[in-house]
């Protein structure tokens, strides 16, 4: 099969969607599958990697992102020999996919990897969240409706894309890991990084932008080291809040505490996390949070919040421990986790054997047979009167 995994932005920048696209890339490509990736760059990139479909774009500030309303031509003609495309983000590469494919029935595949409302009120607080609540539910029903099959990660992102008045059919179909990786992985030496053995060290990885919510996160461990002289947090990763947080953990005397790492090669996350004896994450806006399974396969439990993603991923008392987002509470049941080391053990070992039904084996299988039976079925469908012109525009556009 060719199969077109259409996204805003793809490597070098660093996300759970570019993650997910370059994993599922490589083991559809193993199955014997050809497997392309259309983004966009700025027009000298270079790629390490085959089958990377680039369109000139403007960028965006240092986002990362590039910003384009078409592909290259050359492009465009690719991507419309796709046997199924599967976009990952719905609103630029989403539109592009109706505008190139649907002329040419070609099965669209959406999968929602991202709660847009949260991320709206943390990028963009002068926006009130019901207006930015009210702008996807104009958008994203018309859009589901437009593809041929929409895709959740977990249950708890069906519930959101339902509130949305989302009616098209859903699959639910978790993002998968290489998980070999995390259980054959022995911890780096502690004290390569300033650890002592007996330091009880918690660990965040991912990206440390407002949507995460670590100011929550570094207040509740504030309240936790006033308890527990040897307690220490990893934050792993980078982005836009770092000095701020940093600045954040000097006011509340966590110097001494608290270690930011900064970006570290992902083949090294397992030693980390490995090295460990917990997983903290205060963020709301997961959908099907990597850096929770990726930390559950190294046998780690998770303190989390209650919300779709985590909620969906970590089982309160049995994988780690929820709470509600409200800082004494989850304050109270992360110093429960830090002081009982027999639970922690209990928990990690059950986190483990739960993060087996992500294996990327398994879920890229999964999604081989949706990809498969669109292909398969008859070409059909109704075009309204948008999409005949479009395909009649096709055949004359430069």
């Amino acid at each position: 099969m060719r199969i077109g995994m259409m996204a805003d932005a793809y490597k070098p920048y660093v996300s759970g969607i570019t993650n997910y696209i370059d994993l599922n890339k490589r083991y559809l490509e193993k199955a014997g599958h050809n497997v392309y990736v259309f983004t966009f760059s700025e027009p000298n990139h270079v790629d390490d990697e085959p089958r990377v479909i680039r369109s000139p774009g403007l960028p965006l500030a240092d986002t990362g992102f590039y910003l384009s309303l078409r592909y290259s031509r050359a492009a465009k003609k690719l991507l419309q020999n796709m046997d199924v495309v599967h976009v990952h983000h719905p609103f630029l590469s989403g539109r592009l996919a109706l505008h190139y494919c649907r002329p040419y029935q070609i099965p669209i595949v959406f999968t929602n990897h991202t709660r847009y409302d949260l991320y709206a009120q943390a990028y963009l607080p002068m926006l009130p969240g019901d207006v930015s609540e009210s702008l996807l539910r104009a958008y994203m029903p018309s859009f589901c409706e437009a593809v041929n099959l929409v895709v959740s990660p977990s249950p708890g992102m069906e519930k959101i894309l339902r509130q949305l008045e989302v009616a098209s059919q859903i699959e639910i179909v978790p993002n998968g890991l290489e998980l070999a990786h995390f259980f054959q992985i022995e911890p780096l030496p502690r004290a390569n990084y300033g650890f002592d053995e007996h330091d009880i060290l918690l660990i965040y990885t991912g990206r440390l932008g407002p949507e995460k919510n670590l100011e929550f996160l570094l207040r509740a461990f504030a309240g936790v080291s006033q308890a527990l002289d040897n307690v220490r947090l990893l934050l792993v990763g980078d982005g836009p809040l770092k000095e701020d947080l940093k600045e954040l953990a000097r006011q509340l005397q966590l110097t001494a505490s608290v270690q930011f790492t900064g970006l570290i090669p992902y083949e090294d996350m397992p030693g980390y996390l490995a090295m460990c004896d917990a997983f903290v994450t205060a963020s709301v806006t997961e959908v099907h949070p990597l850096s929770v399974i990726e930390a559950m396969a190294a046998g780690l439990p998770v303190m989390g919040i209650y919300s779709p993603g985590v909620g969906d991923t970590v089982e309160d008392g049995v994988t780690g421990f929820l709470s509600k987002e409200d800082l004494p509470a989850f304050t109270a049941k992360l110093t429960r986790l830090c002081l009982q080391s027999q639970l922690r053990h209990k928990m990690g070992r059950a986190a483990r054997k739960t993060s087996n039904k992500y294996a990327i084996e398994r879920t890229t299988q999964i999604m081989l047979e949706h990809y498969e039976r669109l292909a398969r079925s008859p070409r059909q469908q109704k075009l309204d009167w948008e999409d005949r012109l479009l395909g009649i525009m096709e055949h004359f556009r430069v």
